[in-house]
């Protein structure tokens, strides 16, 4: 129940911003009458100081984009401001320190009608004589954990949530400042980013517990459930190999690859299950094999392949039309606790199903419709590419402006190949069709008032000026996705298998020479891949995954091969 709050009180128009100890946890919040959540803290590890400037000006930005770290407090606040508003102004992105309380003061709004303070959970009941009670658990230390956080008022009676997060109980630090501006009925300034808390459902805090405990383990549960269990299955595939002196190499390729393609399926099972890491290492390291192996005992030649990639890929689009329940919450989806995003899909994902939608349609064209002419297997590319563009980056479903390039390219890429289109008329197509899909995502998202990413980011911008931060911005955090050691690891393999694939590329072409639409989904897929590198902010990510899948879908059609050669 929230609290009691006067009918004097409410009409007085007073907010408050409350600062509660460190420590203070969800179920003392909702206790104290509050309605209850979990708040980003910032985007990854950020210094206290970076949240409570976050929550001042209702926008941030990775640390790594500014030109300098934040200051330390040891030269006088004065000089330290001008400092933080000097960094400010090198972010790319309109980043304005301070901006809630002179937004409030030059809307008028009477000093003392927006207090912020420090609190004990004790003195809370003291505060009820505001419109608006906002109590935020204190951040210490560099840390992305998110921060307990409640909220009393009129209105707030369930768990917290707002569009920037649409997760029930899950809020944002930039989403605070629009809050209280909605409740002094002040306009958001276009510099902020956030978007209002509102209060959906009952007070659960024991679901709110759950969800953050879920997001806390995503980062640090990549690694052993699916970077370890994946070196076993490559691990078991040598041995094989090796064992049967290369006759049952090409059955194992194909379960291996089955097995990877069905990886990201069987990690929306653990995100509904929500199991402890080893069990989850087991689900993954087992189920995924298991499910190739009765793929390919039930199905044949690419008809394995293409069914395979349909389950994954049907998975993924049913939960995000749902609402991405799972999606948020899988090992491989959106990784809301980095604080980026948090429905839809993310890069891990787009990079993924880029493949696995152009290649594996190609797959489904040899298996099922081999006796297609040309001319209608380049339409099914196509109508198939525009479809997972419509599903994956559409605001209301897996808003992902990415994949509204991505896999357009990627499938007027194949249909191109397939139809043997000239050169010219080739790129013609492959430029105009992510344009295209982009325009009618923002009619979409305008339409339908779905405010995501594409909205926000660049319908919303303010002019070519605010475009080229957006630009910028995605920009340089791709060159820095470059230099993150896990990825920098990985870069050399991706540079060698492409040296490799180059020298080799007649080989690869005899591999797929009776089947031309597997060979023009993998350069679709190769296209969606290299265009999503140079157009994500996570260039190195994509490049790495994309080039992962393409070798699975290369080896399958090794395997093809050497089985109808042998």
């Amino acid at each position: 129940m929230a609290l009691a709050i006067p009918a004097a009180a409410a009409a007085s128009g007073k907010v408050v911003l409350v600062w509660v100890p460190s420590g203070t946890s969800v179920e003392e919040l909702a206790a104290a009458g509050l309605s209850p959540g979990v708040m980003s803290a910032g985007l990854g590890a950020v210094p206290p100081e970076q949240t409570y400037l976050d929550v001042g000006q209702g926008n941030r930005v990775f640390d790594s984009l500014y030109d300098e770290p934040l200051p330390k407090l040891n030269g006088g606040r004065g000089r330290w401001w001008r400092e933080v508003v000097e960094r400010a102004e090198s972010a790319p992105a309109e980043i304005v320190p301070g901006l809630l309380t002179s937004t409030l003061a030059g809307a008028g709004v009477p000093r003392g009608s927006f207090e912020v303070r420090g609190a004990t959970l004790g003195q809370l009941p003291q505060a009820a004589s505001y419109d608006l009670l906002i109590a935020i658990a204190r951040p210490t230390g560099n840390s992305d954990a998110p921060l307990p956080i409640g909220i009393a008022g009129a209105g707030f009676d369930g768990n917290l949530t707002s569009d920037s997060t649409r997760m029930d109980g899950y809020v944002l630090s930039t989403d605070v400042a629009p809050t209280i501006l909605e409740r002094f009925g002040v306009a958001v300034p276009s510099e902020m980013s956030g978007q209002a808390i509102r209060s959906e459902g009952t007070v659960d805090a024991t679901a709110i517990d759950s969800l953050a405990a879920r997001m806390d383990v995503i980062s640090s549960r990549r690694g052993p459930v699916i970077g370890i269990n994946i070196a076993i299955w490559l691990g078991v595939l040598l041995l094989v190999g090796l064992a049967s002196r290369g006759r049952a190499a090409p059955m194992a390729v194909r379960v291996t690859g089955l097995a990877i393609i069905y990886l990201p399926l069987v990690l929306l099972l653990g995100a509904a299950l929500e199991p402890g890491e080893t069990a989850e290492r087991l689900l993954v390291g087992l189920a995924a094999p298991l499910l190739g192996a009765v793929t390919l005992a039930a199905l044949r030649g690419f008809r394995a392949l293409a069914t395979a990639s349909a389950l994954t890929v049907l998975a993924y689009a049913v939960d995000v039309i749902l609402g991405s329940p799972l999606t948020s919450l899988s090992l491989l989806g959106p990784n809301p606790g980095l604080g980026v995003r948090f429905y839809g899909i993310g890069n891990e994902l787009e990079a993924l199903l880029a493949v696995l939608v152009v290649a594996g349609t190609g797959a489904a064209l040899v298996g099922f419709f081999g006796r297609l002419s040309r001319r209608a297997a380049a339409a099914t590319f196509v109508a198939i590419g525009l479809i997972a563009a419509f599903v994956f980056a559409a605001g209301r479903f897996g808003a992902d402006v990415g994949a509204a390039i991505v896999f357009p390219v990627g499938a007027a890429a194949a249909a191109v190949a397939i139809a043997g289109r000239g050169r010219r008329s080739a790129l013609l197509i492959v430029i105009v069709a992510p344009l295209l899909v982009l325009a009618l995502l923002a009619l979409v998202d305008l339409l339908s008032g779905a405010n995501a990413h594409l909205t926000r980011s660049v319908l919303d911008a303010g002019g070519l000026g605010d475009l080229g931060d957006v630009a910028q911005r995605r920009l340089q955090l791709s060159a820095h996705s470059f230099g993150r050691p896990v990825l920098l690891a990985f870069l050399p393999v991706v540079l060698a298998l492409a040296v490799f694939a180059y020298l080799k590329r007649d080989r690869l072409r005899a591999w797929v020479h009776d089947v031309p639409a597997i060979r023009a989904g993998l350069v679709g897929a190769l296209a969606a891949t290299v265009i999503g590198t140079l157009a994500n902010d996570s260039g190195a990510l994509l490049l790495e995954i994309g080039a992962a899948y393409l070798l699975v879908f290369t080896g399958y059609a090794w395997a093809e091969n050497a089985a109808g050669s042998g």
